[in-house]
């Protein structure tokens, strides 16, 4: 496990790191940072229900209460200092504005007591108010950038979202897709944490421009654990 006074144990989640950076990365599709006491979600596109609602695709109104509702559940269990929302936090640039009393009581809520800052977005670029905390494009901590999409490959170390990564693997003759973390020694995409985000294979042409030919692993979201595969052992759709 992580050494050091932050050091904390978690044990269904899973150590890693990006250059020296120590990171846990939580079955729930989250990422903690011991050393910083941050937490990081992506593309939770809350309010994406009632976004569809506007052009006649009816969804179950209920994805922004279940997304803040497991987003509450990870916050508790690290109880962080600081949140990094990776841009996407909202299905649209209005959709703040559709929150329900509720809902914005509960977000406003888990932000008490630490920083909160959104990161810009495709879908959200632009700044909210009534949401609480800062907003910025990007943000680099230490030897880490957080940033809404991936760049091109480079030499920096980064953490984004956006592409909404999937791994679909084979076992017991059936082969089940599942969201996760995409991850080299240099880059990681968080996979999405919304209700109703959809996902991408991670064998899509997307991720060749992010990571090197297949050399990069996956770490899959399970119930209690995180299951971790090489990307070329996953397959394609």
């Amino acid at each position: 496990m992580i050494e050091g006074a932050a050091a904390r144990s978690f044990d269904d989640a899973e150590d890693m790191s990006l250059g020296a950076a120590h990171l846990v990365a939580d079955p729930s599709g989250v990422l903690y940072w011991p050393a910083e006491d941050l937490l990081v979600v992506a593309d939770m596109h809350l309010e994406k229900g009632s976004s569809f609602a506007r052009y006649g695709q009816f969804l179950p109104p209920y994805d922004t209460a279940a997304t803040l509702s497991r987003l509450a559940l990870a916050i508790a269990r690290y109880n962080p200092r600081s949140i990094f929302s990776l841009g996407d936090s909202f299905h649209d640039n209005d959709g703040p504005g559709r929150l329900l009393s509720d809902d914005r009581e509960a977000l406003l809520a888990m932000q008490r007591g630490r920083d909160w800052i959104w990161l810009a977005g495709n879908h959200d670029p632009d700044p909210a108010v009534g949401i609480g905390g800062e907003f910025t494009a990007m943000l680099a901590i230490g030897p880490l950038n957080f940033r809404h999409e991936p760049t091109a490959q480079s030499d920096d170390l980064e953490i984004s979202g956006h592409l909404h990564p999937v791994a679909r693997v084979a076992g017991r003759g059936r082969a089940v897709s599942r969201r996760c973390f995409a991850r080299s020694e240099k880059r990681m995409v968080m996979p999405a944490f919304g209700a109703y985000a959809g996902g991408l294979n991670i064998r899509h042409e997307a991720f060749t421009g992010v990571f090197p030919a297949l050399s990069f692993t996956a770490h899959l979201l399970g119930a209690t654990r995180l299951y971790t595969i090489a990307a070329e052992s996953c397959l394609p759709d």
